[in-house]
Parts: C-alpha cells; sequence; structure tokens
C-alpha cells in the first residue's frame, strides 16, 4: 500500500509541475499586449488578481513605432505625378474603399438606375479594387440589360482611385493610362496588344511590331511601373496595429545599458478583499481561495521570470552587436540561439521564447529581437558575416552595376569574394536575391 502511495504521489507532482511549466513558458512568449489581454482573462477567473495598468486608448497616444506598411504602389516618375489624385492615406486607412466610393458616387451625374448598379457595383470589388463578377452576371442579378450594366461599369471606372472597377491587370493599367493629362497613345497601344510581352521584357519584339527603338519600349516599361496594380491597396478595414517596446537600449557616457519598460506592464496585485476568505477553516470556499492564491503566486512568478529572462537576453544580443548599434548594418554580426543561451545559460527554446513578438528601441529605431539573430556564411579570412550584411554587399553591387550588362549570378558571386572577401555559392546569391526581390539579371537589363 506504501508502495502503490508513493507512486500515486509521484504522478500528480508531475502533472501538476508540467501545468505550472506550460503556464510560464506561455507566459515567457507573449508580447506585452498578449499578456496584457491573458491577464484580463486571468482576473475574469481568479478573484484574487487585481490588475493597474495603463489603458489602451493611453498606450495608442504614447510615443509608440507603429508598423511600415510597406505599399506595392510606389511613384517613381514625378514627372507624370501631378497626373494622378494624391490620396490621403491616413484617411483611406480610416474609411475603406467601398464608402471612398460611395462618397464620390453621390456627386455623379447619373440617372437613378445607373446610380443603383453603379452602387451595387462598388460594394462588389475585391480589396484590390477589382469587380470579379462579369457584366452578365451583374446583368442577371440586377435585371438590367448589359449595355446598362456596361454603362455603370464605366462609372465606377471614371472614380478615384484610378483603375477601380477593372476587371483584369490589363484593364486597370489601361483606365489609369487614359487618365493622364496627355493621352500617350502608344504606351496604351503597347499595355493592349503586347502586355505579355511587356513582362517577360521582350522589348526588342515589341519594338519590332510597334516599329519604334526599342529605348522608346524600355521608357514604357519603366513608366508601366509607376501605375497602381492594385488600386484598392491604399485602403485597410483593420485597425492599425501598434508596436510597445518591450526593452530600451540607450547610450549612457559611451556605455550601452538595456532596460525593461515595466511602465507598459500590467501590474498585478492581490485582491485584499479576498484574503480573509483563505483565514476560514476547512471551508470549501477556503480551499477554493487557496488554490486561487497558489495560481496568483505562480503568474506572478512566471511575470517576475519573463522579466529577468527578457533582460539577460538583450543585454547579451547588445553585447553581441554593439557595432551595429555604433556603426549601422554593414557592421551587423551573425549571432545565433545557441550563442546567447550558452552566455545567460539556459536553453536555446527558452532564448527563442524570449524572443519572439518582443521589440526593443534602440537608436537606430525600433526591432523586434528576432532580427537580431542570422545565420553566418564564410569569409576568406576565417572569420564570418551575417546574412543581413552579405545582403546588403549584395544590394551594393547592384546598385552599381552596368544596367545595358547587369551581373549574373555567377559573377556577383566572383565580386563578393574578390571585393569583401565573402565566400558564398551562386546558389546563395540567387537565394538571397530572390528574397531581396531583386530580379535576375536578364529581368534587370536596360536597353
Amino acid at each position: 500500500m506504501n508502495m502503490d502511495f508513493g507512486l500515486y504521489q509521484q504522478q500528480s507532482m508531475k502533472l501538476v509541475m508540467t501545468n505550472e511549466l506550460r503556464q510560464a513558458i506561455t507566459i515567457l512568449q507573449y508580447s506585452v499586449l498578449d499578456l496584457n489581454q491573458y491577464l484580463h482573462e486571468q482576473q475574469l477567473e481568479n478573484p484574487l488578481i487585481e490588475l493597474k495598468e495603463k489603458h489602451l486608448d493611453e498606450l495608442e497616444q504614447s510615443n509608440f513605432e507603429k508598423p511600415t506598411f510597406s505599399h506595392e504602389y510606389t511613384i517613381r516618375n514625378t514627372e507624370h505625378e501631378e497626373s494622378f489624385s494624391v490620396l490621403d492615406q491616413v484617411s483611406a486607412e480610416d474609411e475603406g474603399l467601398q464608402d471612398f466610393l460611395l462618397n464620390q458616387i453621390r456627386f455623379l451625374d447619373i440617372d437613378n438606375t445607373i446610380r443603383r448598379i453603379v452602387t451595387y457595383i462598388a460594394l462588389s470589388v475585391d480589396e484590390n479594387g477589382y469587380l470579379k463578377q462579369s457584366s452578365e452576371e451583374i446583368s442577371e442579378d440586377m435585371k438590367e440589360p448589359i449595355y446598362i450594366i456596361e454603362e455603370a461599369i464605366k462609372a465606377l471606372q471614371s472614380l478615384e482611385p484610378y483603375g477601380v472597377g477593372a476587371r483584369s491587370l490589363q484593364e486597370c493599367l489601361l483606365i489609369q493610362l487614359k487618365k493622364l493629362g496627355i493621352r500617350d497613345l502608344l504606351a496604351e497601344k503597347v499595355v493592349e496588344f503586347h502586355l505579355d510581352e511587356l513582362a517577360k521584357k521582350q522589348f526588342k519584339q515589341i519594338a519590332k511590331k510597334v516599329h519604334v527603338d526599342i529605348e522608346e519600349i524600355q521608357y514604357i516599361s519603366d513608366f508601366i511601373q509607376t501605375l497602381n496594380p492594385k488600386p484598392g491597396s491604399f485602403f485597410h478595414n483593420e485597425p492599425a496595429k501598434y508596436i510597445v517596446p518591450d526593452v530600451t537600449v540607450k547610450k549612457i557616457k559611451g556605455n550601452y545599458i538595456v532596460e525593461l519598460n515595466d511602465e507598459y506592464m500590467p501590474k498585478m496585485t492581490m485582491n485584499s478583499r479576498y484574503e480573509a476568505l483563505m483565514k476560514e477553516g476547512d471551508s470549501e470556499v477556503n480551499q477554493y481561495m487557496k488554490q486561487k492564491y497558489e495560481q496568483f503566486q505562480w503568474i506572478k512568478k512566471s511575470i517576475e521570470q519573463r522579466q529577468q529572462t527578457l533582460l539577460h537576453v538583450t543585454k547579451a544580443i547588445v553585447e553581441y552587436q554593439t557595432d551595429f548599434l555604433e556603426h549601422g548594418p554593414t557592421h551587423f554580426l551573425p549571432l545565433t540561439l545557441k550563442q546567447v543561451a550558452d552566455t545567460i545559460h539556459v536553453h536555446e527554446s527558452t532564448v527563442s521564447r524570449a524572443t519572439t513578438k518582443k521589440y526593443v528601441q534602440t537608436s537606430r529605431g525600433v526591432f523586434e529581437l528576432k532580427y537580431f539573430f542570422s545565420s553566418a556564411v564564410g569569409k576568406e579570412t576565417g572569420e564570418s558575416n551575417s546574412s543581413e550584411k552579405v545582403k546588403i554587399y549584395l544590394r551594393r553591387l547592384v546598385d552599381n552595376e552596368e544596367k545595358q550588362k547587369p551581373l549574373s549570378d555567377q559573377r556577383l558571386s566572383d565580386l563578393l569574394k574578390r571585393e569583401f572577401g565573402i565566400v558564398i555559392s551562386r546558389r546563395t546569391v540567387a537565394k538571397y536575391r530572390e528574397e531581396m526581390h531583386i530580379p535576375a539579371s536578364s529581368q534587370r537589363k536596360r536597353y
């Protein structure tokens, strides 16, 4: 019987520890906002938990870094920039594409039938501004003849952002070309009849077919790239997401100091009104409150452990990446999870969890802690370079190449070795190039 009792106790203790460990691991990998939400959920289940924190609306008004929203559409040809209406991106993000279109429809000089159909179509465009329904399908839905539907579609396509309501990329680009202050009939012809060849950079074939010099086709290609292939992409219906730095790195008297941003952490205290219930003998209420007290203590301990782990991890990262903080990306060093784990005497998985969705504020901007880890590539001296650093040199070579004779991946590999002492294969160059969205040499060629 004693043996059975002992085995039962051992299994029970193992189960409890597993649950507690799981909770500690979960808390470690939470971001500040995730932890805030988690503690609110726990507060609903545990009457002992009392939270004191900044409200989310106060957080949004603080000097937090908003993530940069990168749009595929960038006007690079300023000569034609005035031909397009400039959209207020903040207003667009708040308003939404459909609302933006409906507000314009109110001022169109059209009869009520067309207005009804245009409104229906405006509500049917997808998030990129494209109309996926055919005229026949809309005609069937609206119980109106196709020529009326086509008239309504043209009315929609007259609205901003130009290109909205298109049913294909070709139509989208043509709409924008026809809205230019000065029509470029050759560009319209190339888009209408040779768009596939243009995408494949078959400039010689196009030039021969339309009877112009190849330089003209190169110019048209450059200009087409300034148009917006997704006219609805400026509009975001989701609320802006804010990044709350967990840690701040400051340079004070020549030394880098790491500080936890505790002010953004919800402060958890014990609700004193329920403490007395833990002293009421062996009642069920007493047992329940003791259980909740143990839960409270474990959550508090897990949060403290999270903070200390985060502090130690960030200090180790800063020690490795001091040159990056001092001199910028070209001095970025290769760093692995194992190196940091060995430095602070924890497991690699702990470092991984501690750096997930955690952000650090530095003099060079806000970075996710994961940013500071990268694979190492070979160097002739026996040292190593981070992949981020290699990409900087790779970008420099491509930017300075002769555009009529762009560098092949093998040539880039040779130049990296010759000029920077970096040894990587042609395949690795191709991999980095694709990650950086740099086209192959055949696609970069200019005439």
